[in-house]
């Protein structure tokens, strides 16, 4: 009896991060990873995007485990969404990981059941019909590892986030392991296509050293160093190189502390206790003595480089003689950000150094084209997902497989909710199941309809027009002339309030015209108001704002 193996991934394919892979049987269902995606400017009000877990929910029956791959956020970052909308029996994941999961859920206040059991490269794990193997790769965090699963059907393996690193700051990348995958055979690939537009290979995370150190050389006054949270091979790097210059670090950002607490504990991270200050104590230090150590590398709203820069950090500001380092390459969408925070500290006086300006004070996690052609040479594999990228990255991983040698027929570029059929070591594509984006909120899993986001990002543009009418509905006239307010709209002194006298008569005149009608009803009155004022102020500024039409009626007020 055959036994067809559904590949798929809720997240992942066609963007940067939500990374959500499915394998899933007539009896049993895997997820690898549970990420997050950090929302664009255009979300206001959004704090993470998560994918739709509709299908997980009507095979729940189905879950034996979610498989962690790495601690980063845009895979580890959706676990208390997930457990708190579907049952997950079992979290297996690398031992950095379990840490910060563990703290995501406790931070939540979530009760929930769910065992976090760690895993290491020497692990063997069977998850219902599955067989499922580990493989260590070096990556911009400890504890990074690519998955092998065993199947009736064939075998399947993820790359999970990787780079060949030759030179890693960490533990090697089990290079033998994934050749002996190849020569054992393997049906499918899924591999990280991030950098698949860059030349050549990535540069070892031990290039950044120098270029750090150099940092730390020339700057004669305090030092604010940002990077990801997650990123501990750079953290500890950056904390070298204060400890080889005698200064004290300040950690500022909840991640950032989080991150480094749980490190240090396992010791990834190691630094003299003496050596760790706290915001406090920056007064008592000496400029030349002092690192800071923050989020917000990606120009993120709330971060604390951010509220560094906005003067709203209790504690800190900028001042003449700072440098300010971002180490880090900005993720896809966040240039605007970025650009407005750089700007910002630079008016304020600070010294500010990018990777575009210093380009060694960043390594990408992620494989260039060179390295995406070895990973492909040693599995070998019959057929080919790329996986984790934009859609023009895991075009251009299709390519090289292609290029490679590997027919058109088997390469497949999916978007979120397609899926493949694998069956007998052969595989056709199949169905496709709901995968659209869920905002998120704060930590309502609900999320956030699209209407709402819609009525935010007019907010955000034009702005907010009410109109508060005084109403005699038993006599079917106004008592008194609309009042027109706007938020966010015009503010033009004399022009703004021409506008809004104009817009006050023309309400005042559509309601009139209505009037003459038999049985008019509340909604007719606010649709005559916001007809009449979206058609005036279009036509005036070329401009659509919300309107909220506010009706006073003397008859109920009376009887109040």
């Amino acid at each position: 009896m055959r036994n067809p193996v559904l590949v798929y991934a809720l997240g992942g394919l066609g963007e940067v991060g939500k990374n959500t892979y499915c394998i899933e049987s007539d009896k049993d269902l895997i997820i690898i990873d549970a990420g997050v995606r950090f929302p664009e400017d255009e979300l206001v009000g959004v704090d993470y995007v998560i994918p739709n877990y509709k299908h997980l929910k009507d095979v729940n029956q189905k879950i034996r485990a979610l498989i962690i791959t790495h601690g980063h956020e845009d895979h580890i970052g959706a676990v208390p969404f997930l457990i708190k909308t579907v049952n997950v029996p079992i979290i297996y994941a690398p031992k950095l990981a379990c840490a910060l999961i563990k703290q995501k859920i406790e931070d939540q206040k979530i009760k929930t059941s769910v065992k976090i059991i760690e895993y290491t490269q020497d692990s063997r794990l069977k998850a219902g019909d599955f067989d499922i193997s580990f493989f260590r790769v070096t990556h911009s965090i400890p504890d990074s590892f690519g998955i092998c699963i065993d199947t009736s059907e064939g075998r399947i393996v993820t790359t999970g986030d990787f780079k060949i690193d030759l030179t890693p700051v960490g533990p090697d990348i089990e290079l033998h392991k994934i050749a002996n995958m190849g020569i054992e055979g393997v049906d499918l690939l899924l591999a990280d296509s991030t950098n698949a537009e860059k030349e050549g290979w990535t540069p070892s995370e031990k290039n950044v050293l120098n270029a750090i150190n150099d940092v730390f050389d020339r700057a004669s006054g305090r030092l604010i160093i940002s990077t990801f949270s997650s990123n501990v091979s750079r953290i500890q790097q950056v904390l070298d190189c204060a400890l080889k210059h005698d200064r004290k670090c300040v950690i500022v950002g909840r991640s950032m502390i989080t991150a480094v607490e749980c490190a240090r504990k396992f010791g990834y991270i190691r630094f003299p206790d003496s050596y760790f200050k706290e915001v406090s104590d920056l007064q008592h230090l000496r400029d030349s003595e002092t690192l800071i150590l923050c989020t917000g590398s990606q120009g993120e709203a709330m971060a604390a480089l951010n509220r560094i820069a906005n003067g709203t950090f209790k504690g800190i500001k900028v001042t003449p003689g700072d440098t300010v380092v971002f180490s880090s390459s900005p993720i896809p969408g966040n240039g605007v950000s970025i650009s407005k925070v750089v700007n910002q500290l630079t008016r304020m006086g600070a010294e500010v150094i990018t990777n575009q300006i210093l380009r060694d004070i960043h390594s990408s996690g992620h494989p260039s084209r060179l390295e995406l052609k070895m990973m492909l040479k040693l599995i070998k594999p019959k057929y080919f997902m790329p996986a984790h990228g934009e859609y023009h990255m895991l075009k251009l991983h299709g390519d090289i497989a292609k290029e490679l040698g590997m027919s058109e027929e088997n390469v497949f570029i999916l978007a979120n909710g397609d899926t493949l059929v694998l069956e007998n070591h052969q595989i056709k594509e199949g169905e496709r199941f709901p995968a659209e984006d869920v905002y998120i909120d704060g930590y309502d899993i609900n999320g956030v309809s699209t209407a709402v986001i819609r009525d935010r990002k007019i907010l955000h543009d034009d702005g907010m027009v009410s109109v508060l009418v005084f109403l005699d509905s038993k006599n079917s006239c106004l008592i008194a002339p609309p009042r027109v307010n706007t938020v966010g709209f015009v503010s033009y002194g004399k022009y703004e309030d021409h506008l809004t006298r104009h817009a006050s008569s023309k309400v005042q005149e559509g309601l009139e015209e209505l009037f003459k009608s038999n049985h008019v009803t509340f909604n007719d009155i606010k649709n005559t108001v916001r007809s009449v004022v979206s058609k005036y102020y279009f036509r005036k500024t070329q401009r659509n704002p919300m309107i909220i039409p506010l009706i006073l009626d003397k008859r109920i007020n009376q009887k109040r």
